[in-house]
């Protein structure tokens, strides 16, 4: 089964009206591969002002960062899965390790996020991966079941999450697991999911890579059989945005 190449672009807490204007004007006047699903996730604030941009290029959708579980109520600072919706977003990253080891979000409530997001109708880029030292003790594979039984418990279907392997170690360090290294661990990814999920399920979801992706190394990382795309940090925020999409074309 042929799984579609998904780019997304995470710009985290970066840019402003006019430097992300520039970003999306570069989306929609690039050649983008046609093979290819892409998606930005810009702070929420800009959420609509993106999606008027992107208007008529519908190869590219938005993403909001960070939604909270509940539909509305006082929590100061968050937004919910319908306020993504209203603004623009069909798509949510949910457990980025910055949220998981910054903000101290557990596997549980990662699971419940995940759970009021897809039920709202947005599609979940779901992210999981080891730190260091975790590597190093041979734990990586152990870490990411772990932290995909707290969505597996959480998703009736499988075709609205994208699962994004991104090693703690390697984002935005510029260290970046080799080829070989992430093949591995997504094939893994898979062969859990085939145990767990069944093996059309497997075969369909889509394991993207994530950490220190940019111009230069993701022609490589793209040819790996089980990496099925990026979820991409800083390179977003540059020309090289537009390299990486079409890495399949190189």
């Amino acid at each position: 089964m042929a799984r579609k190449f998904f780019v997304g672009g995470n710009f985290k807490m970066n840019g402003d009206n006019a430097s992300l204007k520039v970003i999306a004007d570069r989306l929609v006047e690039s050649e983008l591969d046609s093979e290819v699903e892409v998606v930005i996730a810009p702070p929420s604030c800009y959420l609509q002002s993106l999606k008027q941009i992107l208007r008529g290029k519908e190869q590219v959708g938005l993403a909001a960062q960070n939604t909270h579980e509940a539909e509305k109520g006082a929590f100061t600072g968050e937004i919910s899965n319908v306020m993504a919706l209203d603004c623009g977003a069909a798509y949510v990253i949910l457990g980025h390790s910055e949220r998981r080891h910054v903000f101290n979000e557990s596997d549980q409530q990662i699971g419940r996020k995940t759970k009021a997001a897809l039920e709202k109708g947005l599609t979940v880029i779901a992210c999981i991966g080891e730190k260091q030292m975790e590597r190093e003790d041979g734990k990586t594979i152990e870490v990411c079941i772990r932290q995909l039984e707290a969505f597996k418990s959480n998703v009736s279907d499988w075709s609205k999450v994208v699962v994004a392997y991104e090693p703690v170690w390697a984002i935005g360090t510029g260290k970046v697991a080799t080829p070989e290294i992430a093949q591995e661990t997504h094939h893994d990814i898979r062969n859990w999911m085939k145990d767990n999920l069944g093996e059309n399920i497997a075969e369909a979801v889509r394991i993207i890579y994530g950490g220190s992706v940019n111009g230069k190394n993701c022609v490589n990382l793209s040819k790996q059989p089980d990496i099925d795309g990026f979820l991409v940090g800083g390179a977003s925020l540059k020309p090289e945005f537009i390299d990486i999409i079409n890495c399949n074309k190189a």
